[in-house]
């Protein structure tokens, strides 16, 4: 898929994690191979250990299709897979093959360089594709997987829909995002959008109301909205730290807008007007999205 062809919000994303910048930046600081919020047990664990700690969450919510019949494959659809982390991890198990949809071809040039060293290359197929419009076939997936990308939507009920059309009957999705806490009106979180160049945010209620448009049911919220706080404090004060450095791959100018932004999220969540946890729905097996 060209670009194009995404809509206004992905290929705004897409231009943002192609820069540069964006590619030096969370390869360095955010995690590595895993760009997502962290569960921490200490203050001032490695970001990377963290991160990897909320795939390995994430991954007991699906362990039924994880540790399934060994003559049986399962597939797993990650939308917003970045450098592919998650899907190394979960590729652990030889039954399991992933197809990773991302907008970024910068960050998929880098996970799939990631996946030959790992000798995964054959159990993940990374597309060039937006998560609102998947080039998958409907009823393909056993798992639909995605960690902290789908507010890059400019339509998440599109992507709640498109993970209702890959999942099979009886196939779960499993999630997490930063949203606005339930309530809370966009005009309040005023300078986040503007940085991420959105309108809105989701929502817990807003997310399990759109499953529900499309025929998956909510069965998990697991709200850890601290360590949005914790993780979002910990990448400012490590770009702070490491500032002298990073500048000479990283022009200053991202550097310092991407502390003010860091800071918007931090006060945010102790304000009480964000959240973020671990979500999972599941398709019924009767059920006609």
């Amino acid at each position: 898929m060209a670009e194009s062809s995404f809509s206004k919000a992905a290929s705004t994303a897409a231009s943002y994690y192609d820069s540069n910048d964006a590619d030096r930046f969370y390869a360095e600081i955010w995690g590595g191979e895993d760009i997502h919020i962290g569960l921490y047990i200490a203050e001032t664990e490695p970001i990377a250990t963290a991160s990897r700690r909320t795939v390995e969450a994430l991954a007991a919510l699906i362990d039924k299709q994880l540790t399934g019949s060994s003559n049986e494959s399962c597939t797993i659809v990650d939308l917003g897979s970045g450098y592919g982390g998650a899907a190394r991890h979960l590729c652990q198990s030889p039954r399991v093959n992933v197809e990773a949809i991302n907008i970024s071809a910068v960050e998929n040039t880098r996970h799939r360089e990631l996946n030959r060293a790992a000798g995964l290359d054959r159990q993940i197929q990374v597309h060039n594709a937006s998560f609102e419009a998947v080039p998958l076939e409907d009823a393909c997936a056993d798992v639909v997987w995605s960690q902290d990308a789908i507010l890059h939507s400019g339509d998440r009920q599109q992507v709640m829909k498109e993970a209702a059309r890959l999942l099979k009957p009886g196939g779960v999705m499993v999630m997490t995002d930063p949203m606005a806490a339930d309530g809370v009106p966009s005009e309040s979180l005023s300078k986040i959008l503007e940085r991420i160049h959105l309108s809105d945010l989701g929502s817990p209620d807003r997310y399990i109301s759109w499953a529900n448009n499309v025929g998956l049911q909510h069965d998990v919220w697991d709200e850890r909205t601290p360590m949005l706080v914790r993780h979002y404090s910990r990448v400012r004060d490590e770009l702070q730290r490491r500032h002298d450095e990073l500048k000479l791959s990283i022009s200053p100018e991202y550097l310092n807008t991407m502390s003010a932004g860091l800071e918007h999220w931090v006060e945010g969540g102790k304000a009480g007007r964000l959240c973020w946890g671990l979500m999972r729905f599941h398709k019924p097996k009767e059920s006609i999205p």
